[in-house]
Formats: C-alpha cells, sequence, structure tokens
C-alpha cells in the first residue's frame, strides 16, 4: 500500500455524496434502503481518513489549506468492495460458453475434466512471475471500475505447493496494487482429479487440506479467510464444517460458496459456524434463509455468475433482505462462471435480476461488502473516522450507475485519500 498522504483533500462540487452512514456493521431489511445520499455536502480528507462531511463552505473555514478535487457534479461514493474473486489464474475457459450453449452444465463439463479441473492444469504449469503479471492487469480492470477493496481466492492450485504459489502471487498483489486486497485460502475449491479414484483418495484430500495446507498457509500468514466449495458433487456439509473449524483453530476466519446449484445445507452450516459470509445462495432453502436471518453471516450474492451460466433461477434477494439477512454483491471474477471486472454491472442485474432498490444495491457493494470481509469498522461508508477510500462516478445521479449497465461511469477512485484509478478525472 502507498503511504498515507499528509495534505488536507476536500472532494468538493459533487452532485450526490452517498455516504452509507450508520453503523459499523452489515446493514438489514429496511436499513438496506437508505444508502445515506446528500447533495449540499463536501468531504474533507486527512491522514487517510474521512475527516469531515459538511457544507463546502464550512469545510473550506475549517481547513483554509486543503487542496480540493473538483467532483464536477458527479456521484461521490464509497469505493466498492468486491467481497469475492478468483483473480489469479492462467488462461480463460473459452470453450465453456459454447459447452453449455450445446446443453452440457456445468457440473458434466467438470465431470469431463473442464471447468475448475482446466484452470488448475493450467495453474499448476505456470509461474508465480507469470500468474502475477495477468493477476495484476486483470484486477486493474476490477480497479477501473470503482472497486478499492478486493478479495482474490486461491484455488486452481489443490496441491500444498500450488495453493501457496498462488497465496504468494495474492501477496504480492497486495503489497503493489493501491487497491486493498483480501487473500482467501480455498484449498477445497474442488477434489482434484488425482483425489477421486476411491473414498480413501477422497480422504486423503481432506487431510491434506487439514493436516498440511491450512498450518502451511496460517504460519506464512498468507491468508485472512478460508472458505470451501461447499456443494453435492464437491464438498460435503461434514467435510465442510471439518476443514473451516480446523481453519478456525488456526486463526483464520471463515467463508463459505454454499447452495450454488442445489440446496445441500451450505447456508445452514454458516449460519452454524457464525460464518462471515455465505457466497452465491441461488438454490438457498427456507430453513437456511431462518438461520442466516438469526446470526451474522453476510449473504454474498453473485448474480453475474447465473447470467453467465444461462440459469432462470437467481439467489432470494428480496426474500433475504425481508427476512432481515444481510445482503452483499460481488462478481465472482473468474475464468469459467463470471468473467466480468464490472462491479457496477453486476449492481444492474441486482437491481434487473434480484428486484433490488438502486440503495439497496449501492449498499451491499459498499458497506455490506465491507462487513463480507470483516471491514465494516474500516471501509464501506463516508463518515468521520473511516478510512477514505472513494469511488467517483461521473453522473449526476446515483440511480444512473446501475442504469447505463455495462458502461463504464467511473472517473476515478482513492484508498486512503490517494489515487488509485484515473480514467478520465482531469482535475
Amino acid at each position: 500500500m502507498s503511504a498515507p498522504t499528509a495534505e488536507t483533500l476536500i472532494f468538493a462540487n459533487a452532485a450526490q455524496v452517498v455516504t452509507c452512514r450508520g453503523p459499523a456493521r452489515a446493514r438489514r431489511g429496511s436499513e438496506m434502503a437508505d444508502a445515506g445520499i446528500r447533495a449540499d455536502v463536501a468531504v474533507a480528507v486527512e491522514s487517510e481518513r474521512i475527516a469531515a462531511v459538511e457544507p463546502l463552505a464550512e469545510l473550506r473555514a475549517r481547513f483554509p489549506r486543503a487542496r480540493e478535487i473538483d467532483c464536477a457534479g458527479g456521484v461521490l461514493m464509497p469505493g466498492l468492495v468486491d467481497s469475492h474473486t478468483h483473480g489469479v489464474f492462467g488462461r480463460p475457459r473459452f470453450d465453456e460458453p459454447e459447452l453449455r450453449a450445446s446443453g452440457l452444465d456445468y457440473m458434466e463439463i467438470a465431470r469431463r475434466g473442464g471447468g475448475i479441473h482446466s484452470s488448475v492444469r493450467d495453474l499448476r504449469a505456470r509461474s508465480e512471475d507469470e500468474l502475477y503479471d495477468l493477476a495484476n492487469e486483470r484486477l486493474r480492470r476490477l480497479m477501473a471500475h470503482g472497486a478499492t477493496t478486493i478479495e482474490v481466492k486461491s484455488g486452481y492450485g489443490l496441491t500444498l505447493d500450488d495453493e501457496l504459489k498462488t497465496l504468494r502471487v495474492i501477496d504480492r498483489l497486495r503489497r503493489h496494487l493501491p487497491a486493498r486486497i483480501v487473500p482467501t485460502f480455498l484449498g477445497a475449491h474442488e477434489i482434484p482429479l488425482e483425489h477421486r479414484g476411491s473414498a480413501a483418495d477422497r480422504r486423503r484430500y481432506v487431510e491434506i487440506l487439514i493436516q498440511e495446507m491450512i498450518p502451511a498457509v496460517a504460519r506464512d500468514r498468507l491468508a485472512r479467510f478460508a472458505d470451501v466449495f461447499c456443494e453435492t458433487g464437491v464438498y460435503t456439509v461434514d467435510e465442510s464444517r471439518e476443514i473451516l473449524s480446523a481453519a478456525r483453530r488456526a486463526g483464520l476466519l471463515v467463508k463459505l460458496h454454499a447452495d450454488e446449484l442445489t440446496s445441500s445445507g451450505g447456508a445452514e452450516l454458516a449460519a452454524e459456524l457464525a460464518a462471515v459470509s455465505a457466497d452465491h445462495l441461488a438454490a438457498i432453502s427456507d430453513a437456511g434463509i431462518d438461520a442466516l436471518a438469526k446470526g451474522p453471516t453476510v449473504a454474498t450474492l453473485l448474480p453475474g455468475t447465473m447470467v453467465f451460466l444461462g440459469k432462470t433461477k437467481h439467489a432470494p434477494a428480496r426474500r433475504l433482505i425481508e427476512s432481515g439477512v444481510p445482503v452483499a454483491l460481488a462478481t465472482d471474477f473468474n475464468p469459467g462462471t463470471s468473467p466480468t471486472p464490472n462491479l457496477p454491472l453486476i449492481l444492474t442485474l441486482g437491481v434487473s435480476q434480484l428486484k433490488m432498490s438502486v440503495a439497496e444495491v449501492a449498499v451491499a457493494a459498499t458497506v455490506n461488502g465491507a462487513a463480507a470481509v470483516a471491514l465494516a469498522d474500516q471501509i464501506g461508508q463516508i463518515e468521520p473516522g473511516y478510512l477514505a477510500d472513494l469511488a467517483l462516478f461521473d453522473v449526476p445521479d446515483l440511480r444512473a450507475v446501475p442504469y447505463w449497465y455495462g458502461d463504464n461511469f467511473c472517473a476515478a477512485t482513492f484508498v486512503g485519500g490517494k489515487p488509485c484509478h484515473s480514467n478520465h478525472l482531469g482535475h
């Protein structure tokens, strides 16, 4: 990360400041309908953090030596938080959309050695430097669309050496990119093909995860989270519980890929473990919704994945919100099922496919995304004391961000008050 800025900044002349002001936690229910939009304020930044959100004249009097950044009638909002990505991979999987169009589903492609297994073979053959160069370029595309915090998972290595290689790449990205990078260990992304011969082979890989991989990841401090793909045909609820319990004992926070394609009890397990997030949830059961509503787990929804897979069934966002489950939105950026760096496009899908309001999708991609990476006390809102992670969109109204779907109106982003990415901001 860059060194903290020493000067005071005033972000002036925004048509709207989307503050997302509120408690330092994920928003639930009707709380998600309030994005804290202000049309009459500017934002002062000192020493990486928001210092004040007040009318411009008051900030000029309070900070007479501040440097002003002209927002030129745009929308200033918290930097977007992409809380679920698989940003380290080798080649794209161009063949799979046509295979799905011909009638093969996701699980059948995987059974034939495609899907995740294809990316595993590819990643294992690549050097750490090559993976870093590819990921560096790709994550900068996410940043160019307004993301200032990006969670990045391993999971295409599925051996001790290749998972550690991937996490070292993520660590290099964390140290060299201006965005905030949150590392997640996903050695339980699939059962590798070499461990699918028998029940004993499968069990051996679970033991490798628990006895070798997790201790090595924790020892080298290469991840903040551990994640498991809890899904029919991948990891069972019992296996997922065992792996995540071991990760928690090792000091890692826990997440789950849950109920993406079938209702397999993933959401219930996430609630049982009080996981930080349960992600996907397109096939969540009524019992899973009820379980999540009683605890702190954020439901991270990934509508881009279902659209790219050609599915018509999406996560039941309205039922989740109305049941009191906090909802986040993320890209699931990956080479097989959601190859988009465009988080504002996901907000469009949140409105059009998940039936969320514009305020709800804004909250879902900021403060609730921050909660999904356990950073809601630091980022996700424009409020004094919070880190000055900001995104400026060259539109006059927040509603325009999801309206112009697929376009990129992000003018600039700032992390800790310092420029993170600039598209066409000439100030």
